[in-house]
């Protein structure tokens, strides 16, 4: 379509030659702390500035830090990598993907890397609902991480595709996402029932994200956030109330 681009599942109008910013993310519990550093571009480009969802999951992800050295971790949809970023600075073995097609945000995903002294880093593309050679070949993971991935309802079918994909290969492994509620009109509930799917809702005051400000953002004060963590459901003829235990522990 003339005059727009296409980034990240979502479109915006081409307007004004966009200058990345550097913003510093401070994470802290007691004198345990944090500091990342990523290229955002202010004016909200969908896949490379750091939205809410992706605060929220970096939290998470810092208040479960002793449980990541060593762990196998895959962010989709990374962008401005935020949360890949904090995994990976917490011990975790990381890769960032964003779609095959989208440079911009693949770049961003280096350009995060290279800020935080993370030469190692692997990005690779990886397109939802694709199943790819970069795919078929990832070596085991044990946590996907999504932040905001859940925008768009046409793409959710094409995601939940390649998280089942992901957790067929990997039982065990988990999807840890977080979501802006943007619409009462949406869900994926029957999609992961679809997908032999479960979920679990994980309040946001119990890993401390729910804070007027967090990690030097000013969220989730004007928005609502959830998180949830999904894994395989135990049986195919599992109900559909318990295929979903989404009930909020």
């Amino acid at each position: 379509m003339a005059g727009r681009q296409y980034v990240s599942g979502r479109d915006w109008p081409v307007a004004e030659p966009r200058r990345p910013w550097a913003r510093r993310y401070h994470f802290e519990e007691g004198p345990a702390a944090l500091v990342v550093d990523v290229l955002e571009v202010l004016d909200s480009q969908y896949g490379l500035y750091v939205w809410p969802c992706a605060v929220v999951l970096a939290q998470y992800l810092w208040a479960h830090r002793r449980s990541l050295p060593g762990k196998r971790v895959l962010e989709i949809g990374a962008g401005v990598s935020l949360p890949g970023v904090v995994a990976a600075r917490c011990g975790a073995q990381v890769i960032l993907s964003d779609s095959e097609e989208l440079t911009q945000c693949l770049q961003s995903c280096r350009n995060s890397c290279l800020l935080n002294s993370l030469p190692g880093v692997p990005v690779l593309g990886l397109t939802w609902g694709r199943v790819s050679p970069q795919l078929l070949s990832l070596a085991p993971i044990d946590i996907i991480l999504g932040s905001d991935v859940f925008f768009d309802p046409k793409d959710f079918e094409d995601i939940l595709t390649t998280i089942y994909f992901l957790l067929e290969k990997n039982p065990h492994a988990q999807f840890w996402t977080t979501y802006q509620v943007r619409s009462a009109d949406w869900s994926i509930e029957a999609l992961l029932y679809k997908w032999n799917l479960k979920c679990i809702h994980v309040p946001l005051h119990s890993f401390g994200a729910d804070k007027e400000h967090l990690a030097s953002s000013s969220m989730p004060g004007r928005h609502t956030i959830e998180m949830m963590i999904i894994s395989l459901a135990q049986s195919e003829g599992t109900s559909l109330y318990s295929a979903l235990d989404c009930s909020t522990r």
